[in-house]
């Protein structure tokens, strides 16, 4: 067994960092402002400033920064919302907490992000079922934007409202729009392994529409009002603590670098990889933060490949192994038109590879030729 490699090499970007992080979390120590500290304030302005939303709500997750928004928008029983199956369970999980119904749409295979036309099944769909169609959460899966000039047209027709599920996609741009200024609120996550991620869990929602932000900012605390013993609406606990505000400050220092250092290593593997696999795509005037880098493999043993490649020291992962119509939790909601065959197609198909931007050459190459040299043995195989 050859020493294994890091699937995202976190120890690394630490090491970059150096004590700036470390004084960052001990200013918080020291002032003792561990809730909504004047870090919190800080990094909300700091976003706003990278990306060009307006308005910026730090929160406690990617799902609460979700669930904030659907609470602002008074989401009830007998709506529908559209999304893709082929995604993480947070983006249907919250419409289902609030009594709304996940109606499930297809992706494109080669960007897996939704799939217009599959939108416009979902519509009527749900329509069909006796549903009203409400409002659509698109996923930037893997790093890089939907394509929106295709979605929203559908969502303007449709009367449905647009919320950007950038979990993933935090940092890239689309047609000269950045992610945080499409839709009418975008919701990330700052989990650790993310592109932009903290030493725990946070998450934020961007928008630039004022009295939205004004009623997420108390949503997040219990939903109150000037007085924090006056609630004035219904709503959660979903506030970022102020350590991870600090961590996500020095971090959004370097982000710019991290990724370009992305890109690099992406481009850099698909010139590597394209003539054994098929290597990820990215649309024409976007750009992808590389939150994973994903192969498919049709036709070849998956199992086998990763056996392989963990013999090989090199770590693999699957998102997603199933799409959210094909889980126990999540099989009894609808499905666009009449199924959703790209989804459980490519479920069968990807893989990802170690991404992170310390990724040196010499490791890269490593990996490429370990997918190489699995996919060449089960060749062989085959052809015996």
């Amino acid at each position: 067994m050859t020493d294994a490699l890091p699937f995202i090499d976190l120890a690394a970007q630490r090491r970059r960092l150096g004590p700036g992080v470390d004084e960052a979390i001990l200013r918080v120590v020291h002032h003792g402002g561990y809730i909504m500290g004047p870090e919190v304030t800080q990094l909300e302005a700091d976003l706003s400033a990278f990306c060009g939303a307006a308005h910026v709500v730090s929160c406690a997750n990617g799902t609460d920064a979700l669930a904030l928004i659907l609470m602002a928008k008074g989401l009830r029983p007998g709506d529908a919302v559209l999304c893709p199956t082929f995604t993480f369970a947070a983006t249907a999980e919250v419409i289902v907490w609030f009594g709304a119904t996940p109606v499930f749409i297809d992706v494109h295979e080669n960007t897996f992000n939704l799939d217009p036309a599959s939108l416009e099944e979902g519509v009527r769909t749900a329509q069909t079922l006796g549903l009203t169609p409400v409002g659509v959460i698109s996923v930037d899966l893997f790093g890089q934007p939907a394509d929106y000039d295709a979605i929203e047209p559908v969502c303007a027709r449709e009367g449905l409202w647009l919320l950007s599920d950038a979990a993933q996609s935090f940092g890239a741009t689309y047609k000269g729009r950045k992610v945080g200024t499409i839709g009418f609120a975008t919701a990330t996550s700052f989990f650790p392994a993310k592109p932009l991620g903290c030493y725990g869990d946070g998450g934020a929602v961007f928008t630039d529409d004022a009295e939205l932000a004004a009623v997420l900012r108390s949503l997040r605390i219990h939903g109150q009002g000037e007085d924090k013993y006056d609630n004035q609406r219904i709503g959660m606990n979903g506030r970022l603590d102020t350590i991870q505000a600090a961590v996500l400050i020095e971090k959004l220092k370097i982000f710019p670098d991290e990724i370009a250092a992305r890109d690099r290593i992406a481009r850099r593997y698909n010139d590597r990889l394209g003539d054994v696999a098929i290597v990820p795509a990215v649309l024409g005037g976007a750009t992808s933060v590389w939150a994973q880098y994903t192969l498919r493999l049709p036709g070849f043993d998956r199992e086998a490949f990763q056996a392989d490649l963990k013999a090989a020291g090199v770590p693999t992962a699957i998102y997603y192994p199933k799409p959210l119509h094909r889980q126990t939790a999540y099989r009894d909601f609808p499905v666009a038109g009449h199924g959703l065959p790209t989804s459980d197609r490519i479920a069968a198909e990807v893989i990802s590879l170690p991404m992170h931007p310390y990724l040196t050459e010499p490791v890269q190459d490593r990996i490429a030729q370990a997918v190489k040299d699995a996919l060449a043995a089960q060749r062989r195989i085959a052809a015996e």
